[in-house]
């Protein structure tokens, strides 16, 4: 994501010099804009209920890590983010987006053949997110989808990253534990999906939206 920001900002005209960074634990997308000679204020997910208003007018431009995802009320925040910019600001943000693990989501289905639980939070689709992005008033939107393929040995480290990513379930009423036998069969199925190595390819959806205030 860090990545995406610095080849954007490469390729246009634009020199912001108020930052707003929300999320960005690891602190690339902030070293990044200050080399760039940005003034960056930084702003972690649990510090910023998304449905409270930011200053407004206040920032050239706002970049946001895949937090946006989870909020209650996706519009709503990206109201909040757009009232923050000054004329003529900018909105960057990353999202993981519905096309990500794919194979996963298959060998859940699998294995709660019983009823099937919500396991993952809700989450929106490149088409989605531009007429989310038009709706919320910003202008020159632009949605991109970019697939990262990560390969896998076990399940359990599959779930582990999605958990150190934030991409785990964080609904409010999620479904029961999956038990023992309900792991066994999702990890046969993935193992089935893959390779003589037993490793699996799990596909992760990254989908970056960029927007312009007036």
């Amino acid at each position: 994501m860090a990545e995406e920001v610095n080849e954007r900002l490469d390729f246009l005209r634009f020199a912001p010099r108020q930052v707003l960074v929300i999320g960005d634990a690891a602190g690339l997308l902030r070293d990044a804009l200050s080399r760039r000679g940005a003034e960056v204020e930084s702003l972690g997910w649990h510090a910023w209920a998304a449905e409270r208003p930011l200053p407004p007018a206040r920032f050239d431009m706002v970049v946001a890590d895949h937090g946006l995802a989870s909020v209650n009320d996706l519009p709503g925040a990206l109201v909040h983010l757009r009232r923050a910019l000054t004329s003529q600001g900018m909105l960057l943000a990353s999202i993981a987006g519905a096309g990500s693990v794919p194979r996963l989501r298959a060998a859940i289905l699998a294995a709660e053949t019983d009823r099937a639980y919500a396991r993952i939070h809700p989450q929106v689709d490149s088409r989605s997110a531009s007429m989310l992005m038009q709706r919320t008033g910003f202008h020159r939107q632009v949605v991109d989808t970019a697939r990262l393929t990560v390969r896998y040995g076990s399940l359990a480290r599959l779930v582990d990253d999605l958990r150190d990513h934030g991409l785990g379930n964080v609904l409010r009423t999620p479904g029961p534990p999956l038990t023992r036998r309900q792991r066994s069969t999702i990890e046969a199925f993935l193992r089935a999906e893959g390779g003589a190595d037993g490793r699996w390819s799990e596909l992760f959806e990254m989908i970056t939206l960029s927007g312009w205030t007036r």
